[in-house]
């Protein structure tokens, strides 16, 4: 090693054996020249050379054993100390392990054994330790002076109620080098311990004086140095607080005062030392105050304004001098431009916007927070390669500079002279070398952290121009209402007096300031955006109305200025889906669902995440229907872009109906047992039947379901304080697992349920036996029934009853029934459905004749009586198994297909923008939609009376296959 600037100190030791340290260096990379090693501790830090000087010992270890010994032989030394020893012996003892960890550290460090992550845990780690023997012994004082009674002595943190919460980076476990502790100390008033001696009437005083004590033992410098500085000023209003705080007031502060810089403080908080059940306590407590549930945006302007006010008071632009070394001199690399805190800053904005919808997300090391945002869609992996990059090089340089004389600076030094022998211990040849990586590392982090903090809209709507001036009275403003109509408004007076009626907050969303200030930057954007629709005075008609139903407008407004893609999405919803727009009116809320990742987490995860913050049923329900609801509204709009084919769309609609049953059944059978027991060994599975069986849901799809129940023969009621039989028991389970998918929340009801399908209809019970269901379908089905059966797919419950169930399901497809006695009660049945239930005309795709019904009622046939033919509950593959078992010739396979597809898409496109259409002409608001959607797999039509002739091209077509192959079909086999 060549990094030696300082004088070596006079008699430099050699405290280690030499021959102990080649061994090791074969072991421990890092140590192979541990003289060069010594010399550069010594060369290039005064601090460190002392420590040498004092700690032969840790030397001695570091060559034998490596710095993870040192640093675990410390801590361990802290931990077995009794609590009751005398105090000089405990602070001579804090210190020493504070001067072991600090050297083992540095060599591990400097000499590259450990990376960032255990160089920072280790440290943190030390300060643990040093924080649990601290407040132990004070602990254990008290209780020999009477001054409270705790509950175990040889414990003392046991249930003592008095808790000492790790802020900042030792929450984080990221302590550096020299680092201060930012800590909360809190106690609980009603604790037992409080109960007795004479803190009893106190316990305020008490806790303050235990507070003072704890900062004196890590701060005082005695002979053996200091262990931490320590800074108590996150608490609750530090200028008018104790330095320890009861749980009740700081609970009381956050739910009424607290500030976004402080949610954003509380993302690393962890209990560290005393009471740690108390502390997780308290951080549950204020879970909702950190993580909020609805998309938080608003929080970046804050957090962003904060990072301004620090600028502002520590001056930490950098420098305009061409030469590098001068630019950086003096700058500070946690504070200044493109630094540490910047990347912190960033990493934890960004947790909080999203992480009140995803659990997963609440990680306190910015390292892992930032591969988790990644895993999650919220950071381009790129960007967060950069920024990991330069976290650990700032890193790197704000533990040298600390490292030099144990001293709490960021700041690089300030003479070109200082800077080059910095650069030494950097390990780079010069200042200049050093300067233009630092500069390098400080333009990537300022181009991350502008991409989320100071996002600037591109593009022509960025610039209004001055034709757009709402302010004035004048009704009719001539520049503005001339540009107006070039963006293609017809009522530019009404625009103006809408625009104005916002501006002036007569609307009860923009009736705050901060609401109306983010409206005003945003309108023009706004009106560009709307002006891009097909009719811009309907669509921003719309958008008015939508301003109108929102309860705040902070939130939304935030929302369009830092997703501006959002607001496109938004424009497209207005200007083409009247249905999807008054949706968008009624339930708000589903704006946030918009903003969900290009490749989201799978639905089941993300459902899962988002039920980890309920608490109880009723929460469960509301916050399970909140996430369908708003993930069925992103899929719709993706379709609408062409984002999503019909059925990508069906696939992932059926996914999270899928997800929600497996989730919210579970918990509505447990919370039903908590109140009227349980059937033991009992079980219930959950079948989905028609669109969602086939993986083929559209939006507004009802949800087909039957419930079949098993237990065992021998157990014929329920356990609990009010028996029931154990058929009324799941009767009752199961009205209560629908009135949960079907419950009314903020943005509608879950679901639709259909509960037709199951034996004997609407007649029978909500719940039915494992031994009837097999029974009904073996022997009493009727043929639609049996058809109904090809769809049908277990999605909830136990393994081993959903084998059953499905093993009942194949049992009851593959039945015995003479194939023209199928074929005339298929042919009776669709006799009927064209009586009773007529199209609408030639856009209703499924009943028409030729339509979805037509295609669909093949493929079940055609599997009913060829069951031996590959069979599956999604139509087209189905249609594919019956082609590739002869069944079906296989270009008539391919033309059924290409039509259950074209029906799937049109009937799914005019239920997103307009409802059922009456007659043959289709409404101009979905025409251009569902052209491109249907140019999309791979149908070309000239327009939309292209389009109606390809339908009822199509349509003639299924229908005479449906007429061919729907016949008697003699020398059909059956299985057995």
């Amino acid at each position: 090693m060549d990094r030696l600037l300082f004088p070596l100190p006079a008699h430099w030791p050699a405290p280690y054996d030499k021959d102990a340290a080649a061994r090791l260096a074969e072991r421990v990379p890092g140590l192979s020249d541990l003289d060069s090693l010594v010399e550069c501790l010594g060369g290039n830090s005064p601090y460190l050379a002392a420590l040498v000087e004092r700690e032969p010992d840790t030397i001695r270890c570091l060559a034998a054993e490596g710095p993870l010994a040192a640093v675990s032989g410390a801590l361990d030394d802290l931990d077995r100390m009794p609590p009751s020893t005398p105090r000089a012996a405990v602070m001579a003892a804090l210190r020493r392990a504070k001067r072991i960890v600090a050297l083992a550290t540095a060599v591990a460090d400097i000499g590259g054994i450990w990376n960032l992550e255990t160089v920072t845990g280790a440290l943190s780690d030390l300060a643990a330790a040093t924080l649990r023997l601290s407040l132990r012994h004070l602990l254990r004082a008290a209780h020999d002076t009477r001054e409270v009674r705790l509950p175990d002595p040889s414990r003392p943190e046991a249930n003592c109620g008095f808790v000492v919460l790790a802020m900042g980076k030792l929450g984080a476990a990221e302590l550096n080098y020299s680092s201060d502790i930012d800590l909360i100390v809190l106690y609980d008033s009603e604790s037992p311990v409080f109960a007795k001696g004479r803190a009893a009437e106190r316990a305020g005083s008490f806790a303050a004086r235990m507070a003072r004590d704890l900062v004196t033992l890590m701060e005082s410098r005695t002979a053996g140095g200091y262990v931490f500085r320590t800074d108590l000023r996150l608490r609750p209003d530090p200028a008018s607080t104790p330095p320890a705080i009861s749980f009740n007031a700081a609970l009381t502060y956050y739910e009424t005062m607290g500030q976004n810089w402080e949610r954003a403080a509380m993302i690393k908080a962890r209990p560290i030392a005393g009471d740690l059940t108390l502390g997780a306590r308290f951080l549950e407590a204020i879970r909702p105050f950190v993580w909020r549930r609805g998309l938080d945006f608003a929080a970046v302007a804050d957090i962003h304004a904060m990072k301004r006010r620090i600028d502002a008071a520590k001056n930490t632009a950098l420098g305009h001098d061409s030469d590098p070394v001068r630019r950086v001199a003096g700058h500070n690399v946690k504070l200044g431009e493109g630094g540490i805190r910047e990347i912190e800053f960033l990493v934890q904005t960004l947790q909080m916007v999203w992480g009140g919808r995803d659990p997963s997300l609440r990680l306190k090391p910015t390292l892992l927070a930032m591969d988790r945002l990644v895993e999650t869609g919220h950071l381009d992996a790129a960007a967060r390669d950069r920024l990991a990059d330069s976290y650990r090089f700032l890193r790197q340089v704000e533990h040298r500079l600390q490292m030099v004389n144990d001293r709490q600076t960021h700041s690089l030094p300030d003479t070109p002279a200082d800077m080059d022998r910095f650069a030494v211990f950097m390990d780079y040849p010069d200042g200049a070398a050093f300067a233009a990586a630092l500069l390098e590392t400080i333009g990537v982090v300022r181009t991350e952290y502008r991409a989320v903090f100071e996002f600037v809209p591109e593009g022509p709507e960025a610039a209004p121009g001055p034709e757009l001036d709402f302010r004035g009275d004048d009704p009719e403003p001539a520049g503005t209402i001339a540009a107006l109509t070039m963006l293609g408004f017809r009522d530019g007076t009404r625009v103006v007096a809408t625009v104005r009626g916002w501006l002036s907050g007569h609307v009860r969303a923009l009736r705050s300031s901060r609401a109306r200030d983010l409206i005003g930057v945003m309108v023009p954007a706004i009106l560009a955006a709307l002006a891009r629709q097909s009719n811009p005075d309907e669509a921003f008609r719309r958008f008015g109305r939508l301003i109108g139903a929102l309860p705040t407008g902070v939130q939304p407004m935030s929302l369009f200025q830092r997703n501006p893609l959002l607001l496109e999405r938004i424009a497209t919803v207005l200007g083409a889906a009247p249905l999807l727009s008054e949706h968008l009116a009624l339930y708000p809320g589903a704006l946030e669902g918009l903003l969900t990742p290009e490749e989201p987490v799978p639905v089941r995860r993300m459902l899962r995440g988002r039920l980890a913050d309920a608490r109880g049923l009723e929460d469960s329900i509301r916050i399970a229907g909140q996430a369908v609801k708003e993930r069925d509204f992103f899929l719709s709009v993706a379709t609408l872009e062409g984002r999503l084919d019909a059925d990508a769309a069906g696939r992932q609609r059926a996914a999270l109906a899928e997800a929600a049953i497996g989730l919210l059944v579970p918990a509505v059978l447990a919370d039903f047992s908590t109140r009227f027991g349980t059937v033991p060994g009992g079980s219930l599975a959950v079948v989905a039947m028609g669109k969602a069986g086939g993986r083929e849901m559209m939006a507004g799809s009802d949800l087909d379901l039957i419930f079949v129940y098993d237990h065992p023969p021998e157990v014929s009621e329920s356990t609990g304080a009010r028996a029931m039989p154990a058929g009324q028991w799941f009767v009752r389970a199961v009205s209560a697992c629908v009135a949960a998918l079907t419950a009314p929340g903020p943005e509608g009801r879950m679901y639709a349920l259909d509960m037709r399908l199951r034996p004997s209809g609407n007649k029978g019970p909500l719940a039915v036996s494992l031994a009837s269901f097999r029974l009904y379908h073996e022997t009493e089905a009727w043929t639609w029934e049996r058809m109904a059966l090809t769809r049908a797919r277990v999605v909830a419950g136990p393994m081993t009853l959903r084998r059953d169930v499905q093993a009942a399901i194949d049992a009851g497809v593959r039945r015995d029934v003479p194939p023209d006695a199928v074929m005339r009660d298929v042919l009776a049945m669709r006799a009927r459905m064209e009586r009773e239930l007529r199209p609408h005309g030639p856009w209703d795709v499924k009943l028409r004749p030729g339509g979805l019904v037509d295609v669909e009622f093949v493929a079940q046939a055609l599997q009913l009586v060829h069951p031996r033919a590959k069979r599956s509950q999604t139509t087209r593959v189905a249609l594919r198994g019956l082609a590739s078992a002869g069944v079906l010739a296989r270009e008539d396979a391919r033309v059924l297909i290409q039509a259950e597809g074209l029906w799937r898409t049109i009937q799914g496109m005019l239920r997103m923008t307009v409802g059922q259409v009456d007659g043959a002409i289709l409404p101009v608001a979905s025409a251009g939609l569902l052209l491109d959607a249907v140019r999309a797999v791979g149908i070309e039509v000239s327009g939309v009376d292209g389009l109606l002739g390809v339908v009822d091209g199509t349509a003639a077509r299924v229908r005479g296959l449906f007429e061919r192959y729907i016949r008697d079909v003699p020398g059909a086999t059956y299985p057995g």
